[in-house]
């Protein structure tokens, strides 16, 4: 029955910013780190950014350090990613996911977390 569904996905031009959210539901959020992947039209699935069970432990890939932010709400079983100065390399479409205890050196592999929400179509582009 665990559902993740993202939002916020659309159309916004380089420099700009985006805010994707993420709906839990069915599973008990508190027990799972949560994880934003992207996937390129033609690549493979690329990790994005990380978050703890509770928050107190965020990661970033290098291409998004510092442009990007990851939060999650417990309460409201909520996952966001706050996307700013956009570039065009940042086109994709955008998975939440959900593991339990994920560590440092596996939580950018895909196949490690147990749910996955269908995406949302971020482009970026002038």
């Amino acid at each position: 029955q665990a559902r993740l569904v993202e939002s916020g996905g659309g159309l916004v031009q380089p420099g700009g910013s985006l805010r994707l959210s993420c709906a839990a539901s069915g599973f008990t959020i508190d027990d799972y780190d949560l994880a934003w992947f992207r996937q390129a039209p033609g690549k493979e699935r690329e990790w994005v950014s990380f978050i703890n069970r509770h928050g107190r432990q965020t990661h970033y890939a290098d291409s998004v350090q510092g442009r990007f932010t990851i939060s999650r709400d417990n309460a409201k079983s909520t996952l966001e990613l706050q996307m700013n100065s956009v570039k065009p390399e940042d086109t994709g479409i955008y998975f939440c996911a959900a593991g339990p205890w994920m560590t440092l050196v596996r939580m950018a592999t895909a196949a490690r977390y147990h749910y996955w929400g269908q995406g949302t179509q971020v482009t970026v582009s002038s």
